[in-house]
């Protein structure tokens, strides 16, 4: 296919399932290709900066190696840190001192690049870009990266947010609203897949002060597995192209078996090897 001006580039989420992500992108730019329009959500949102700073292999590094030498993942953490994840140090420690974010790189490419989170007041997704302020962008992939339950509301711009896979995990029409004619979806999950847990109505205990939030929550099985069927069927009269596994996914959301991340990776990179 042929990248234009009107090509956008859509990353899925998936938590520890982006590794896949991960390989597609070190594709991309190992053959420096390159979109003027990258939309990431949660995992996507993190890989995809990455992406957008030409570190290849730093998204690979922070999910695979950084996990093996830190395990940052664990019912440990939500005792210490009421979090399922050590965001300290994957938001604080490994942009800073591990593996430095290349924040002038990032801030002077070309592309848009937008990150998707869920707005707790509303219980909608935002679409937020940031190309100035470290800080900020810090707080929008962090935003994009809190998963419900498991992990605390993050606030940017004074506002409370959660993942943006809560109402938008494949932010495809956003992309084509934002004027893109031809887009490249990259999904973690094998075609044919669906969610086969029910939607719940959620108990008024929980996020007691975000009414919205909890119709958005209890709605989410229903509306991922509305975006996978749009995704199919777009793919299927030819409007868009799609890098996804090719088999059923063994890995989990919050999978910490490093060998079955680096095969995932591995899978990544070379399903986007056979797309271009």
């Amino acid at each position: 296919m042929v990248i234009d001006e009107k090509t956008g580039l859509v990353l899925e989420g998936g938590g520890m399932r982006g590794v896949f992500t991960c390989g597609v992108l070190d594709y991309f730019m190992d053959k420096k290709i390159r979109f003027p329009y990258t939309i990431g959500v949660s995992a996507g949102a993190c890989n995809g900066l990455s992406y957008m700073s030409g570190q290849r292999g730093r998204a690979k590094f922070s999910n695979i190696d950084l996990l093996e030498q830190y395990d940052y993942i664990g019912v440990k953490y939500l005792f210490k840190k009421r979090n399922i994840m050590d965001f300290d140090l994957l938001f604080g420690e490994f942009p800073e001192h591990i593996l430095p974010y290349d924040y002038d790189a990032y801030f002077s490419s070309p592309g848009r690049y937008v990150m998707v989170t869920t707005n707790c007041r509303t219980g909608r997704a935002n679409y937020l870009e940031e190309k100035k302020d470290k800080k900020r962008i810090i707080d929008i992939v962090r935003a994009s990266s809190s998963l419900p339950y498991v992990c605390p509301i993050t606030y940017v711009d004074d506002v409370p947010m959660l993942d943006g896979g809560i109402v938008d995990s494949i932010p495809l029409l956003r992309s084509m609203e934002d004027g893109n004619e031809k887009n490249v979806v990259v999904l973690t999950r094998n075609r044919g897949y669906r969610k086969t847990s029910k939607d719940m109505k959620i108990p008024h205990f929980i996020y007691k002060k975000y009414p919205r939030l909890r119709v958005a929550l209890s709605n989410r099985c229903k509306v991922y597995n509305q975006q996978l069927e749009m995704v199919e069927r777009l793919e299927d009269e030819g409007r868009i192209h799609v890098i996804r596994p090719e088999k059923p996914v063994v890995v989990d959301r919050i999978e910490k078996d490093v060998n079955k991340l680096r095969d995932f990776y591995q899978e990544g990179y070379e399903c986007a090897k056979k797309m271009f």
